[in-house]
């Protein structure tokens, strides 16, 4: 074989070869190598969707994750809060599940109440809480409904003998005011007049200092977490009405527990059931989620890291600074507080429905 003939035959062995490592995919591009390597989310920006108002604990705690969840993610994102006001969250909740893209750059955070609207029937919501992916939650919390302290009800007792109902603010039905005025209404008997539509809490509470409302239920942690509480404690401007918890929290030891005041009043087993099932939005805390269909691994990096992140030193001491609670549910123990709540016997439906219309 001459030198010429050498030198064509190691060409053409050296092109099948290449070509056999293509179509078996062993041989890869420097460029694909350096796009495998590269984290999906270097360079790129996620987005917070918090379904209420700035100023109120729902946006603080997703400007808390902002600040810190980045530095936990592979490739470092930029993470910033939007709020989308609306409906009590149901216009945020209907975009990132309907609208946004499943990719792991756009996340949640609605009222937790929100399992309540699709419960209900209501029209406005159009999405399944079962297929929304759930990340996680912090701050579980009791409830309490306080009112002005120059409101002429004192005691759940004044108002049921009152001939004018209190007007309590809320976002709308699945609002923590809702949800309690329905319960105190559906296992006590007690009257509310419920104002709705207002955007957030902040405006709630503006609603209640300038007289257009006389009360609120909130979740306790909130109530002792910012102003205008701080202010409102040291005045005397508001007093607590009732708490939801098994046990009496001391800081507000003046009001009296629902189980209390149900044994009081020999309340039956159906309207505690209806009780339980709709103060699941207390314990659900503050739930973050994203878009069905966002890939799994990135809903694992995205569990992992909101736990990590709720743990890291820096905001523990932030959050601690704020009074803000950090208790934390993981993804998979919200998305069973989910199943369970939508998988509740019929009668139990029926009667939370009947108390919403």
């Amino acid at each position: 074989m001459t030198t010429t003939q050498m030198t064509l035959f190691r060409i053409i062995r050296c092109a099948l070869i290449v070509a056999a490592l293509a179509m078996s995919g062993l041989l890869v591009s420097p460029n694909r190598l350096s796009a495998q390597a590269a984290p999906f989310y270097k360079d790129k920006t996620i987005r917070i969707v918090v379904g209420f108002t700035s100023g109120g604990l729902y946006d603080q705690y997703a400007r808390l994750l902002a600040r810190h969840m980045g530095k936990y993610i592979p490739g470092n994102p930029t993470i910033i809060v939007q709020n989308m006001p609306g409906a009590g969250s149901l216009s945020a909740t209907n975009y990132i599940y309907g609208v946004a893209k499943p990719d792991g750059l756009t996340l949640g955070m609605p009222g937790s109440g929100i399992y309540l609207d699709q419960m209900l029937g209501r029209k406005e919501a159009m999405f399944d809480v079962a297929k929304l992916v759930w990340l996680g939650s912090v701050d579980q919390r009791d409830l309490v409904l306080y009112m002005k302290a120059d409101a002429p009800w004192k005691s759940i007792e004044d108002i049921l003998g009152a001939k004018e109902a209190p007007k309590c603010g809320s976002t709308g039905t699945s609002d923590l005011t809702t949800i309690m005025t329905n319960i105190l209404n559906d296992s006590l008997g007690v009257k509310f007049h419920e104002v709705r539509g207002y955007p957030g809490g902040v405006e709630i509470d503006l609603a209640l200092e300038k007289g257009e409302i006389h009360c609120r239920g909130t979740g306790i942690t909130t109530h002792f977490a910012r102003e205008p509480y701080f202010t409102w404690h040291k005045s005397g401007f508001d007093r607590h009405i009732v708490q939801t918890g098994a046990k009496k929290d001391p800081r507000i030891a003046d009001a009296p527990t629902l189980g209390e005041l149900m044994d009081k009043k020999n309340t039956p087993a159906l309207p505690r059931s209806v009780a339980k099932v709709m103060l699941v939005s207390a314990t659900l805390g503050r739930p973050i989620m994203t878009t069905p269909g966002t890939p799994p691994d990135r809903v694992k990096l995205l569990r992992d890291v909101y736990v990590k992140t709720l743990k890291d030193p820096a905001v523990v001491e932030e959050a601690k600074k704020s009074k803000m609670d950090l208790e934390v549910l993981t993804g998979a123990e919200v998305e069973a507080q989910i199943r369970d709540v939508m998988s509740q016997p019929k009668e139990v439906i029926e009667r939370v429905k009947k108390l919403s219309e």
